[in-house]
Parts: structure tokens; sequence; C-alpha cells
């Protein structure tokens, strides 16, 4: 019920947009409501308000047609080149015809849409053939599809870079740092030809143990039991998902949030004032990040309590215990394939250290092949978006593949 609940209440606050809708067109088309310019001001600022705070955040689309190289403007073309049941692998298409080394690009399973990371790609377009993995909202895949787990992820994982060939690289931004370096081992350890040629892990739980923040203190806080009775819903007719239990996503980002409430509340106020001042292109700047922000997807139940038990309350990847359809995962066996690291300095869900880890566990990997960066000044998502991202991450990534390659 308290999915269904949460449906309601959404879609009771979501019936006041047409009017905050009509309010603000009436008031545009005349001032004879405030002749007063100061109020007449103020009183479509909170119209605008309104609209934003009451409309769906439906999944947000990349929209990237074009890039510049060299001051060439040439199109790129969005083709769905595989689509399971759960992701969609999506190709971002050159029409110049040059080649160009092949990215995976996985973005994270973790609530937010794979859009999280349009700047990322937008960044890496001009420089590689670049795909990304397009996880899909649980609440739309029936139940009739099968389930979706830990070890699925990293199949879908093996599956994609077996359709790349071999000679592609890597990049995994967040959550899905683990399982990239799963598939990745797997892929060594059978000696495929597909082994990626270098892989990029961007601000991913490899060891939660080290400098454990709130985000690894919360998984730790209460049985398991907990976790699966207050966390996991299930779906509610009029999804093609109805039965299947979820994380729903609106409960990961009021988790998201509330850890940095004050910091929301300042930029709603700032945005509220920039509406009073009519500075609309400050206004769409926060329109276009929490249109991103404030969409999200729902996580499967299996998904969820397996990355929850793994990952964060048992650490099975730094204690040596991984598992991947029944086997032991033997990190040794990356003996080729380059690995980068990169952190934020003041990374708050996934604190400085604990992707680093991953060059350690990698015991019989040249030194020659490991490489970790630090940003200094930014946030888990200035590791892959933002002015700090464009200017000093993307080019060491870049450099870093060059050199593989």
């Amino acid at each position: 019920m308290f999915y269904q609940s949460f449906e309601f209440y959404q879609k009771s606050l979501q019936a006041w947009n047409p009017f905050f809708d009509l309010g603000r067109n009436l008031l545009s088309q005349s001032s004879a409501f405030y002749p007063d310019a100061t109020m007449n001001n103020s009183l479509k600022a909170l119209l605008e308000a309104g609209i934003d705070l009451t409309k769906p955040y439906d999944k947000p689309q990349f929209g990237i047609n074009h890039v510049v190289v060299d001051e060439d403007r040439f199109h790129v073309r969005e083709t769905t080149v595989l689509e399971k049941p759960f992701c969609k692998l999506l190709h971002f298409e050159h029409t110049d015809g040059l080649e160009r080394p092949k990215v995976l690009l996985i973005a994270a399973l973790s609530g937010h849409h794979a859009t999280l990371c349009k700047s990322t790609v937008e960044t890496l377009i001009p420089t590689y053939d670049l795909y990304i993995t397009d996880w899909i909202d649980a609440k739309h895949v029936p139940i009739a599809d099968g389930k979706f787990g830990f070890d699925e992820y990293v199949s879908y994982l093996i599956e994609f870079l077996e359709l790349l060939g071999a000679g592609s690289h890597i990049i995994a931004v967040c959550q899905p740092v683990v399982q990239a370096l799963i598939a990745t081992a797997v892929l060594a350890k059978r000696k495929s030809p597909v082994v990626p040629v270098s892989l990029t892990l961007m601000a991913g739980p490899v060891d939660t143990r080290i400098n454990a923040n709130q985000v690894n203190d919360f998984a730790l806080r209460f049985p398991r039991e907990w976790y699966e009775q207050t966390l996991i819903h299930t779906v509610p007719f009029g999804y093609a998902g109805a039965g299947r239990r979820v994380y729903p996503g609106f409960l990961q980002l009021g988790s998201f949030l509330s850890m940095n409430l004050s910091s929301h509340i300042e930029k709603f106020q700032r945005y509220f004032q920039h509406l009073l001042n009519g500075e609309m292109d400050f206004v769409e700047r926060h329109r276009e990040f929490y249109d991103e922000y404030l969409a999200v997807l729902d996580l499967t139940e299996d998904f969820y309590m397996e990355t929850m038990d793994r990952v964060f309350r048992e650490h099975h990847l730094p204690t040596g215990v991984m598992t991947w359809q029944g086997e032991f995962v033997d990190l040794g066996a990356v003996t080729e394939t380059a690995l980068f690291t990169i952190e934020g300095a003041d990374d708050d869900i996934c604190a400085a250290g604990q992707t680093e880890a991953a060059l350690a566990l990698c015991k019989n990997l040249p030194a020659s092949k490991k490489q970790h960066y630090i940003q200094r000044d930014v946030g888990h998502y200035g590791v892959f978006s933002g002015s700090k991202f464009r200017e000093h991450i993307a080019p060491r990534i870049i450099d870093f593949i060059r050199r593989s390659h």
C-alpha cells in the first residue's frame, strides 16, 4: 500500500500543475491583475515555482545531435544496438566515418537514469566511439521477463563487451565499478579476446570499509530484514511491472535529498530570487539540473538486496569471497587491462580511498598499468560532470586510454 499511497499523493500534487500554468499565462498576457511591477513579478515567480514543484519528472532524453571537433561541427546519431529486458545499449554514432576507440560507459543503476551522465557523454563523444548502458525502470519490466540481480548485471556487461569486440575500453561511473571489475576479471580468467584494454573506475564502492561515511553506516545500521520490510515495495497496477518487488526510486531520491537538505534548500532560495529578478539564464540552469536529479527509476529487489549484501554489508570483493554464477571471482587474473581509479576529495557518497582500493586488489597487474587521481574541491557528481570534470578529469581519462590503446 505504501507505493500506492505515494502514487496517489504524487498525482494529487500534479493535478495543481495546469492551474499554476494557467495563472502564469494569464499574468504574462496582462498586467491588470497587479499594476505594481514588484507585486506582479512576485506573483509570477510564485506561479513559476508552483509549476516546477508540481510537474512530473519523467525520464530525460540525451538529445545530443551534434558535436564540435576542432571547430568542425558534425552530426551524431543515437541508436539502440541491443535491447535487454532491463537495459538498452545505446550507441552515439559519428557521421564523419572516422575510426575511434570503442568505449563502454557504464552508467550507475542507483536510482537515477543514465542521462545523469549526459555531461560525461558530451565530453567523451568527440574522442570515442561511445556506447552507454541505459538502464530500464524496473516498474516497466513485466514479471514474465524474469529476475535481475547482481549476477545478471555482470552478465549484461560481459554480453555488451562481446558485442563491442576486441580492443574496447570501459569507463564505469559510481555503483557499477564493482560489476565492471568483476566482468573484467571473469573475461581475463577465460582469456577472452574481448577483455577490455583499459578500465577506468570513477567514484565507486570497491571497499566501503575505507573512510566509511553515512551512506556506508546506513547499510550496517539495521538487520537485513529491516531493509527488506522497510525499503522493498510492490509495483502497483497500472505499470507493466505490476506485482514486481522493487526498491522505489522515490525512496532513493529521498535519501539523496536528506543527505544534503540544507544545500538543496539554499539552491531553491537562489532559484526563487533569480525568478524574482527575471534572471532566466540562472533559472534554466537550475531547472536543467533538477529535471535530471528528480527523475528517478525503481531497482529490482534482487539487485538492491544483493548489492547491499555483497558490496555494503559483507564486502565480498575486498575480502576475496565475491562470486559470479557460483564461481569465485579472481581479481588476480587481471594482468593486462590498464586500470585507472578516480575519486573526488569531497565525495560524501563514495569516500576517497574506496575506489582506489581496486589497485591493490588487482595484485598481479603491473604498477606501470595502474594509475590513480583524486580531484580536489569536487563532490560525487563533480567527478563525472561539471567544469572540473571537463578541465581536469576528462583530459586525464583521454590520455590514459590513448596510452593504453
